[in-house]
């Protein structure tokens, strides 16, 4: 299977480049700056471009069979709450998904798999004390554009999956995560590589399409 990444060298989409490779898929990786991904493999394409850009897009979805969204803002959080991201827009997970989604829909790709947060949509009264004034104080306009990004998704008409991890780790964690479609949460905490084996479960199979599913270890 050809699957895109968009949002390629962050944590999660590192682990799904990663996975993908493993489990046999051609990859293309989509990235601003595609040489911090430090991976290889005859498999792998790797694409410059800006996820915020809609021709750099359409010519990445073009002849792919699957795309998994990881956008994402890597910069310190309570610096971005200050004074704003310095190197990526705000609404880059909004954006960015709507951009893919024309695109797919312009070349015919259904099949897409959307990283998001625990604590919105459909798992938004789930959510801790704690993590709402986390949220509240220090990544509501970051949520507030994960918000978006979910109702796109959901109103796109593609065959779409939500994925909806809790706080993320770089530890090695177990070999699959918890996955729940009705929003239950084992722990607060799940490793980037875990996300990235059920977003490639999720992109492989059709047993998520259409449903959020929660993501713990």
């Amino acid at each position: 299977m050809r699957v895109l990444v968009i949002g390629a060298t962050g944590g999660s989409g590192r682990a799904t480049v990663a996975e993908l490779l493993s489990a046999g898929h051609e990859v293309t990786a989509f990235a601003r700056r595609p040489d911090a991904l430090a991976v290889t493999s005859e498999r792998l394409k790797v694409f410059q471009g800006d996820a915020t850009k809609p021709a750099d897009v359409e010519r990445a979805v073009r002849g792919q069979d699957a795309v998994i969204v990881t956008l994402g803002i890597t910069e310190n959080a309570m610096l971005v709450r200050m004074r704003g991201s310095a190197n990526t827009p705000l609404d880059v997970r909004s954006q960015g998904t709507r951009n893919v989604i024309a695109a797919m829909k312009q070349h015919g790709v259904r099949k897409l798999v959307v990283q998001t947060t625990y604590g919105v949509g459909e798992t938004r009264g789930r959510l801790p004390l704690k993590w709402r004034l986390l949220f509240s104080l220090l990544l509501k306009p970051q949520i507030a554009d994960t918000e978006q990004q979910e109702r796109a998704v959901r109103e796109s008409g593609l065959d779409w999956v939500l994925a909806q991890p809790v706080g993320l780790t770089d530890g090695a964690g177990p070999g699959a995560p918890f996955a729940s479609p009705t929003g239950e949460a084992r722990e607060f905490s799940i490793s980037r590589r875990s996300v990235g084996r059920f977003l490639v479960e999720a992109a492989e199979s059709a047993k998520y399409i259409g449903r959020s599913v929660a993501l713990s270890a």
